[in-house]
């Protein structure tokens, strides 16, 4: 009997209860009549989305004057967002959603596999969705990962999450006498599509007590996003594309060799290193430009240039372009409210003019109080904004990840990849701290995703 990792029918109900119902625009008086708005419905695991909503509602008075905004928020940690959602969904009635979000871990669930029956085709919706994506120059593996097995377009992303390499400038100075991107890009082997050249810096490093980056998590990110397949193949079967088996050789030449801190990501090594407190300094990490917003500025120990590391940071091309993360808007082919959420979702994720969300988000103009610049998922946007922030020392990021996007594929993810990175992930651990040889941590992997998945085990 395989073991299925879900929350029990009441426990997802319990769950949808306690969220917090937030509502957006001020709610008419009495029960019935001509006056009683719409109710729309959202469910999210993220407050960007809810916030998006709401600035939608607040620039759009007409539409708000029709509609309230309700909103299911439940976190995503210990599981708890996809069985309530799914509950949800099944269900139907007053507790299903007209629109949620699902983000890259488990997007496909929703898109292509088990979830997708519940999609609504964007076209549905209203949207002119083939000819609007072309206007607003979309990043292509964002629009695959939101097609559904029918081909039609049935979930947008409003990031890019292209990955580069993120360093600090000053370890760059130190190591190679210049913090220059262009000479940081020939030192780690950029666009080589190959390691070898990375591991060559990483021995130099290590000469001058420098660790390349933190963690093995660092560079999990880059091989498991560039790999040629996913986790699970045609057939429903367990498939180790060799580019992430090799991940175990090179997690434990990292860690036999010292060159890095042997952190694990999220965890309090990892954090230290971005404010320049680990055990060596850290050349870099790889990431989209959200790790730099909403990691790196929130740990780097400081709030403008010349604090912690606030300033000390510039950005170049990755060995091997892979992507990460990432946030879709799906809405429910079971919605009455289809023209409505279609109007939000395309102003999220499709409007390209200065008073579309993506422009907003580019330019840090969305919320004045957190001026913040994103990589969006739209190139026409993107070319006319400005990606300059002090975090980088005034570097303009956005050129070097709208280059970054052009390498990032969205064909290797499946439904299940939440959960079989994390037992990969474990099993590696294991197999570089001595715990297990290399053929045991590939047996008991096996054996996990067997245990845990409905999927075929050789």
């Amino acid at each position: 009997m395989k073991k299925a990792r879900v929350l029990s029918v009441i426990s997802a109900f319990a769950l949808l209860a306690s969220s917090a119902m937030v509502s957006c625009g001020k709610k008419d008086e009495g029960s019935s009549g001509s006056g009683k708005k719409t109710v729309i419905k959202l469910m999210t695991f993220t407050k960007e989305v809810k916030q998006m909503c709401e600035k939608y509602f607040e620039t759009h008075p007409d539409f708000a004057a029709k509609y309230e905004l309700k909103v299911t928020e439940i976190p995503t940690t210990d599981g708890q967002f996809q069985p309530a959602l799914d509950q949800a969904l099944k269900g139907g009635g007053e507790d299903a959603p007209d629109f949620y979000c699902a983000e890259a871990a488990f997007v496909l669930k929703y898109t292509k596999g088990t979830a997708s029956e519940f999609a609504a085709p964007y076209e549905d919706l209203g949207i002119d969705v083939e000819n609007k994506i072309k206007e607003a120059d979309i990043a292509p593996y964002s629009v695959e990962i939101g097609r559904n097995p029918e081909g039609k377009v049935v979930g947008l992303g409003y990031q890019a999450t292209g990955g580069a390499f993120i360093y600090r400038r000053s370890v760059a100075k130190e190591a190679f006498g210049t913090d220059d991107p262009a000479e940081v890009e020939k030192q780690i082997g950029a666009g080589t599509n190959s390691w070898d050249q990375f591991f060559k810096c990483a021995e130099d490093l290590k000469k001058k007590k420098i660790a390349i980056i933190s963690g093995d998590g660092d560079l999990w990110h880059a091989v498991e996003n560039s790999s040629d397949k996913g986790w699970i193949d045609e057939n429903n079967a367990l498939y180790i594309d060799p580019k992430r088996e090799e991940f175990l050789d090179l997690s434990k030449k990292l860690k036999d060799n010292g060159y890095h801190n042997d952190t694990q990501d999220w965890q309090e090594g990892w954090i230290a290193d971005m404010k320049g407190e680990g055990d060596k300094p850290v050349l870099g990490y790889f990431g989209p430009a959200w790790l730099i917003n909403y990691s790196l500025k929130d740990n780097c120990g400081g709030s403008k240039i010349g604090e912690g590391t606030y300033g000390d940071w510039g950005v170049c091309q990755p060995p091997i372009g892979f992507f990460w993360g990432g946030t879709w808007v799906i809405a429910n082919k079971a919605s009455k409210n289809k023209d409505a959420v279609g109007k939000i979702i395309e102003w999220i994720t499709l409007d390209t003019s200065e008073q579309g969300l993506q422009y907003m988000w580019a330019n840090g103009t969305f919320d004045p109080s957190n001026p913040t610049k994103d990589v969006v998922a739209s190139n026409v946007v993107m070319s006319k904004s400005d990606g300059k922030v002090d975090i980088l020392n005034g570097q303009d990021m956005f050129p070097v990840y709208q280059e970054a996007n052009k390498f990032a594929k969205g064909d290797n993810l499946t439904q299940f990849d939440e959960g079989i990175n994390s037992l990969w992930r474990d099993q590696v651990r294991q197999y570089t701290g001595g715990a297990k040889s290399r053929d045991a941590a590939i047996k008991d992997f096996k054996q996990a995703v067997g245990d845990t998945f409905d999927v075929k085990v050789d």
